[in-house]
């Protein structure tokens, strides 16, 4: 399940170091300003879908995938953001034992 993540963001460095011309995937790698304005556009578009409950499995994915580009034109790499949500697990796993102890 995961792999699929891992393949998209292999996938973004890949087309970042070799361009493939006329891609939808380099066009939102190298644009910053069309790559923000379709993650928005995608987030509407699955906030909408779950108010509706419909379509949201397709909505959440498109959301993943330009989230991931988006990140990486941005040269946000995933390892930073995984170390940051890290992190923020030793924060709320010591919130949870502290509030159980008390």
């Amino acid at each position: 399940m995961l792999n699929t993540l891992e393949s998209l963001f292999k996938l973004a460095r890949d087309r970042k170091n070799k361009p493939v011309e006329g891609s939808y995937t380099n066009k939102l790698l190298s644009d910053k300003s069309f790559s923000k304005k379709k993650v928005l556009e995608e987030i509407n578009e699955l906030i909408e879908a779950v108010d509706e409950n419909n379509n949201i499995m397709h909505e959440a994915a498109d959301v993943f995938y330009h989230l991931i580009m988006y990140l990486e034109a941005n040269d946000v790499k995933i390892e930073q953001v995984m170390e940051e949500l890290n992190k923020r697990k030793k924060w709320f796993t010591m919130i949870i034992i502290y509030s159980l102890k008390y």
